[in-house]
């Protein structure tokens, strides 16, 4: 099976498996604590769910630009799609996923946009290297995420292993910032109804884009 004809989970699972064979058994055990403890924490079930109006943006593009909620429903419906950072290989693996069905996304009248709480320079460094055709917007200090309750902060046992690992969240974020948003994609009617909503509290796993396909042509 050619890398193409994956699906995202089968993408995201071999991965996660190949990365995890060089990591030392004790430094796997505090990530996985760390995904733990926001899986016990009501993050995920407070996300925005479907039938609830999402609160409105008004957010920079990569390139600067200022782009608003409203603005971008009033062309039709809209995905968008939360992701941690360019750093971030599982997030890459997405964007890379969304890209490819992004003619089809186009074609059931829809449109898409992923928000980070990169900053605009490094949001455009995710874009330019995923060779992404659709808008990312920067979410600075995760502000707009917090507001919809999708945020999380990296727990400081994590902080020396992300550095370990070459990952400086403040050359993305700005200077003490290590608030991350949860995985998730929504399915936005355009009447700013979220019409599919996936939230994980584990950002190895992302949801599938046939699955964003079927909720958008369903509207």
């Amino acid at each position: 099976m050619s890398m193409s004809e994956q699906s995202l989970s089968e993408k995201l699972t071999e991965f996660r498996n190949s990365f995890l064979t060089n990591v030392p058994a004790d430094i796997q055990a505090i990530m996985a604590n760390a995904t733990e403890e926001v899986t016990k924490s009501a993050l995920v079930e407070n996300a925005p769910k479907t039938g609830d109006k999402l609160k409105t943006f008004e957010l920079s593009d990569q390139n600067g630009k200022v782009v608003t909620l409203q603005a971008l429903l009033a062309n039709g419906p809209l995905v968008i799609t939360f992701y941690r950072g360019g750093w971030c290989p599982y997030c890459n693996l997405e964007l890379k996923g969304y890209q490819e069905i992004l003619p089809e996304i186009k074609a059931a009248g829809g449109s898409l946009v992923a928000i980070t709480p990169e900053l605009p320079d490094a949001s455009l460094s995710t874009s330019e290297k995923n060779e992404l055709a659709f808008t990312v917007l920067s979410d600075v200090n995760a502000d707009y995420a917090r507001e919809l309750g999708l945020v999380f902060t990296l727990p400081e046992e994590l902080k020396p292993i992300y550095q370990n690992f070459g990952i400086d969240l403040e050359q993305h974020n700005g200077c003490g910032q290590f608030d991350l948003p949860l995985a998730a994609t929504f399915v936005i009617a355009q009447d700013g109804t979220v019409a599919s909503s996936f939230v994980d509290a584990d950002y190895t796993l992302r949801q599938e884009p046939k699955e964003v396909l079927e909720a958008l042509r369903a509207l």
